[in-house]
């Protein structure tokens, strides 16, 4: 069955967003392989394209609008938004899984002189957490958007489920380029909107529409755009800081048993974030810090 036809209003969010990123771009395609990878290859081929050319490379099409096009190649700030991936990326080099119509899968660029880059993701959780969400204190009387531990969005309904762990809702992917004297963040960010098969949703699944029954992908792009841009920058000048008790009220693993990837810390009790974002974790030896890296965190099924 086709899927319908999606009304992004990307001169909308070009004009809300332009004047907290001036330079910015809005692209939306109907299918890429994966957001960040594009990004990320515009980004690099940049030094060798102005050596042969002279320019920024050449204008792309939207599928909304040519004016909202984006250059092939440089690095000023760019909402890409793809319909669907192809072979979307999530961390750890694990895959991540949309359907074209009922899953949000976008990345926003822009160059970032944070002093300190630590906690980044979790502040971006935050940040989609707060757009979408009802205030984590009233967590206790129906389902709301719990963050875990460093990048991935979850549903927990505490009244339907004694154990809180919930199901994934979302994932966030964030890597980072140079750009001269500052660096390109290229923050990549999957939403299930509506239910979908995932096959291989070993964490449960989620979508929004379980809080949300109006929920659609360019709704939900339209409800979070500016609180992230204003997210990030208020981390660029506050750093994790300014997101750690916020990030706190929504920690899904905070006293929970977990088990990690690293052979010093095969298992222990999470007890919350570093003033660095870094995982706290409570093993017979002590407290041990986790920073996000190559690791995986699993709860601990009871």
């Amino acid at each position: 069955m086709s899927q319908p036809t999606l009304h992004w209003g990307a001169e909308a969010l070009w004009r809300e967003l332009e004047p907290l990123l001036p330079g910015l771009s809005v692209e939306v395609v109907h299918s890429t392989m994966s957001t960040n990878t594009a990004l990320l290859e515009r980004a690099r081929a940049l030094p060798e394209a102005r050596a042969e050319s002279g320019d920024d490379g050449l204008v792309r099409r939207s599928v909304e609008s040519a004016a909202f096009g984006r250059r092939a190649i440089d690095l000023q700030p760019c909402l890409y938004v793809a319909e669907h991936q192809s072979a979307g990326r999530g961390r750890v080099g694990r895959v991540w899984q949309s359907v074209a119509g009922s899953s949000l899968t976008f990345s926003l660029s822009l160059p970032l002189a944070a002093s300190d880059w630590s906690g980044l993701s979790l502040a971006v959780g935050v940040a989609v957490a707060e757009a979408l969400d009802a205030p984590a204190a009233d967590a206790a009387t129906g389902p709301h958007i719990g963050l875990k531990w460093p990048n991935d969005l979850w549903l927990v309904d505490r009244t339907a489920d004694a154990s809180g762990a919930g199901r994934k809702l979302g994932g966030i992917l964030i890597e980072t380029v140079a750009a001269g004297a500052q660096r390109l963040a290229i923050i990549g960010i999957g939403l299930n909107v509506l239910p979908f098969d995932a096959d291989e949703a070993s964490t449960g699944f989620a979508s929004l529409r379980e809080l949300d029954a109006t929920a659609t992908a360019p709704r939900v792009l339209a409800r979070l755009a500016a609180p992230l841009v204003q997210a990030l920058k208020e981390f660029e000048r506050e750093g994790f800081a300014a997101f750690a008790e916020r990030f706190a009220a929504r920690d899904v693993l905070r006293g929970q048993a977990v088990r990690t990837t690293l052979a010093e810390v095969p298992e222990g009790i999470a007890c919350g974030v570093s003033a660095q974002g870094a995982l706290q974790v409570q093993t017979p030896t002590g407290i041990t810090s986790v920073s996000s890296g190559e690791v995986s965190v699993r709860l601990v099924q009871a």
